[in-house]
């Protein structure tokens, strides 16, 4: 399962959405399912930033999003950044 969520960080929020999904990154690379877990900043605009997770199935998402790490990241990203997510299933895909 893929998630990729594009995130706008509020005004003055940048820094410290930074540290947030930096943080957020580490801890969700180390669980089991996580495939892959990507964090992109725009190239022309600094505080544009796209996430793009990949877990083995719908169960390692369920699970992250369970996490602490990811209800710490749930509770305080509406104060740091405006998002958009989609959650999606493979169609065609390249392995």
């Amino acid at each position: 399962m893929k998630t990729t969520a594009l995130l706008k960080a509020r005004p003055g929020k940048t820094d410290e959405l930074v540290v947030l999904l930096r943080s957020l990154a580490g801890h969700s690379r180390s669980e089991p399912g996580n495939l892959r877990w990507d964090l992109w900043q725009d190239l022309h605009d600094e505080t544009t930033f796209v996430i793009d997770e990949l877990y083995a199935d719908i169960a390692s998402v369920q699970a992250h999003r369970a996490t602490s790490h990811y209800q710490d990241y749930a509770s305080r990203i509406d104060g740091l950044a405006t998002r958009t997510a989609v959650t999606s299933r493979p169609l065609d895909v390249v392995s």
